[in-house]
């Protein structure tokens, strides 16, 4: 499949962030927080990125802070876990209805990258991973083995998923040729990204394509790349008070971002009922008819 005949995607961060305030999760909340309140519409996503005139989408099916959207077997630290009131299958949903109009999906994976404890806060503040693979006490190698024994599990329960994208994923997890067998592993035609830790090399090639955020790639790049731009002026999950960028910036943005051989992933970040802000729906749809 040509990657850059998509053009225009959405890419959706929600996950236990959206009801914590904080885009990156400390520690293990509660699973009784991820609560929407009732069941969350994705076919309004799935309706919301078609009238924008995209061709695919990417969920964050586990973000810092190890919650999983899906009934993963290696975890009940999910939305199946008990105490969650959720009790769906967030990704399932997801799948079901974007591939029902016609999208493609991919599937988002925050891998835990050691650079996680480079920061101010005590190590192990980011768990990243669920409890079953607490970094507290597991090796990295332990890490990455439960984190590639996921992934398998994701594609191999959602056959629809073209493309894996890979946050954190970089040499200090594992060498890029083994990353690449292992994305090859997974099916022979699936897609990979690794969006690197150190800031200063993102933009560069680590597996199929170069990824770059809140920054395009540069002019004349003959790469196949992505680049992933917020359509809310926050963070990337959703946060009070979160206002629109005017569809008209977000048209240059991918203009541009297809001039340089690239994909434009745009963020949205739906609220703590798993909605996606009217007035982003509404530019949305001003962008698709533009």
């Amino acid at each position: 499949m040509d990657f850059l005949k998509l053009k225009f995607g959405m890419f959706i961060h929600y996950n236990m962030a959206t009801y914590v305030g904080q885009q990156w999760v400390d520690g293990y909340p509660d699973p009784s927080t991820f609560d929407p309140g009732g069941p969350v519409d994705t076919d309004a996503w799935a309706d919301a990125a078609v009238s924008a005139g995209m061709s695919y989408a990417v969920l964050t099916t586990k973000h810092v802070g190890g919650f999983c959207l899906w009934d993963s077997a290696y975890t009940d630290y999910s939305v199946m876990h008990p105490d969650c009131p959720y009790q769906q299958d967030l990704v399932g949903q997801f799948v079901k209805s974007f591939t029902s109009r016609g999208l493609k999906v991919g599937l988002y994976y925050c891998w835990r990258n050691p650079g996680f404890d480079d920061g101010e806060k005590p190590d192990g503040t980011f768990k990243v991973l669920p409890p079953e693979c607490d970094p507290d006490h597991t090796s990295l190698n332990e890490q990455i083995d439960f984190q590639k024994q996921q992934i398998r599990e994701l594609v191999e329960r959602y056959p629809e998923a073209f493309y894996i994208w890979n946050d954190a994923l970089d040499p200090r997890i594992m060498p890029k040729e083994d990353a690449q067998a292992f994305i090859r592993s997974l099916r022979p035609d699936m897609i990979g990204s690794g969006n690197w830790w150190d800031w200063g090399k993102k933009g560069d090639r680590y597996l199929d394509l170069l990824i770059s955020e809140k920054r395009h790639l540069p002019e004349g790049n003959t790469t196949p790349g992505e680049t992933c731009w917020v359509l809310e002026d926050g963070g990337w999950f959703w946060e009070e008070g979160t206002s629109t960028i005017a569809p008209e910036k977000i048209r240059d943005h991918l203009n541009k971002a297809n001039s340089r051989n690239a994909n434009l992933l745009l963020n949205v970040g739906p609220d703590k009922a798993g909605r996606i802000l009217p007035s982003s729906v509404g530019a949305l749809t001003q962008l698709g008819a533009s």
